[in-house]
């Protein structure tokens, strides 16, 4: 009963944490800000449609939940992902590394980018007699990256860890705009028993702030102006708090190693309404359903259902739309290979394979 007060205790602070900012004004927090943040690390989770809040277990839940890195039991365990986005026009790169310190606390980095690259800047493609001149065309990067330092540890309430991210971004376009920006992401996570996980992630708990800054020549201003475009400003942009509410339920079957393991997660967000399955003037919901069926940490199966939106056709008429996913997984002597085949668009045919690499490292043979 007391270890149940505890976390109770520990819910209520953590939900009033993210929650606090939700008055910030709009005209700096935009809906979608810092949205890159939330494609996602590892191709597990992708199969099973992001739900892995309640259930992550390896270097990946620095992402997903800091919480989950306290079950990292290898001296170092490190996670590779790239994937192509738009016939290969967007590439998405993920690198994370956890060292265990001891038997209850975990540190972990992570390191995350989303870009465009070799687009045409074609501002000066005319000259200042009018002509149309290729030789003026020069390219630039447009790309956002960030960068997360974890902690996790076990509390002493049983069953229950807790984690946290200090989270630096970086977004630039070419060397026209670049931001900066610091925010905190915070998870619990908590195995009830042998069956059930459940857990709560926090992300940009108390806001993440991005400052913008701008760095356009004359001439660029003039093409602004010319097409009628406005000039941006330096500025603050904010990105509001997400809470994710999260339940895992895995069962063996048999003794021979076969289990199945099923989750779901809720994104609450408070940027008020979104196009989600729950939408309200001041929260949204999305949820995400993942399954998987597997032997022991040989082979898995994986299917998961997420995105669900609703969308209008050309008679006015509306209907909801989702994502599948399916995906397997396979590991040998501390090796992972992971597989998933997902639709990033939903009401798009826009299919795309997506495969990671985890594996541990022993300690080094003169550290010991």
């Amino acid at each position: 009963m007391k270890n149940t007060k505890k976390l109770a205790a520990l819910t209520v602070l953590f939900c009033s944490l993210c929650l606090n900012t939700q008055a910030q004004e709009s005209t700096v927090a935009p809906k979608y800000s810092n949205e890159f943040l939330q494609i996602g690390v590892g191709a597990r989770a992708y199969a099973m449609g992001n739900a892995n809040v309640a259930n992550v277990r390896d270097v990946t839940a620095a992402y997903w939940n800091p919480a989950g890195l306290t079950h990292v039991d290898e001296w170092a365990e490190v996670a590779l992902m790239h994937s192509e986005y738009f016939a290969g026009i967007a590439k998405y790169d993920y690198l994370g590394i956890a060292h265990s310190l001891d038997k209850k606390s975990t540190v972990a980095f992570s390191a995350i980018r989303f870009g465009v690259d070799d687009i045409p800047n074609t501002t000066q493609l005319i000259d200042n007699e009018g002509r149309i001149d290729y030789d003026r065309i020069t390219t630039f990067t447009a790309a956002d990256m960030a960068f997360l330092f974890s902690y996790a540890r076990e509390l002493n309430v049983k069953g229950l860890s807790f984690g946290g991210n200090f989270k630096v971004v970086h977004r630039k376009a070419g060397d026209f705009a670049k931001s900066w920006g610091f925010g905190l992401d915070a998870g619990l996570q908590y195995q009830m028993n042998k069956h059930w996980n459940f857990a709560l992630m926090g992300r940009d708990v108390t806001s993440t702030f991005n400052a913008w800054m701008f760095n356009l020549d004359d001439a660029t201003k003039e093409v602004f102006l010319e097409t009628g475009n406005e000039i941006p400003e330096n500025g603050l942009e904010l990105t509001l708090p997400r809470l994710i509410f999260a339940a895992n339920y895995r069962h063996d079957l048999g003794k021979q190693g076969m289990f199945v393991n099923a989750e779901v997660n809720v994104d609450l967000t408070t940027d008020k309404r979104r196009n989600v399955l729950l939408q309200t003037d001041v929260i949204s919901g999305d949820p995400h359903l993942g399954v998987e069926v597997g032997y022991k940490e040989f082979v898995a199966l994986r299917a998961g259902l997420n995105k669900v939106q609703q969308v209008k056709d050309f008679d006015d008429n509306y209907s909801y739309t989702y994502q599948p996913n399916v995906g397997i997984g396979v590991g040998f002597k501390g090796v992972t290979l992971d597989y998933a085949f997902t639709n990033l668009g939903g009401a798009v045919n826009a299919y795309t394979h997506i495969i990671s690499l985890k594996f541990g490292l022993e300690k080094p043979k003169n550290m010991r």
